[in-house]
């Protein structure tokens, strides 16, 4: 494949994409950002544990 044949499929792809995608509801969109608000503080947790052990021993 040329760049110009990747580049038209890469469009169509695209637009293929944003046909069947939609706009998420209310009660959608609060449920990912609990589920986000949940990672990210699940991974600040370890971050500080790791920090923290760190520290401990003298790293």
């Amino acid at each position: 494949m040329n760049v110009q044949e990747d580049f038209n499929k890469f469009i169509k792809d695209s637009k293929r994409v944003l046909k069947v995608s939609r706009k998420p509801d209310a009660k959608e969109y609060m449920e990912l950002a609990k589920v986000v608000s949940i990672g990210v503080l699940i991974i600040g947790a370890i971050g500080f544990i790791i920090v923290l052990l760190g520290s401990l021993i003298g790293l």
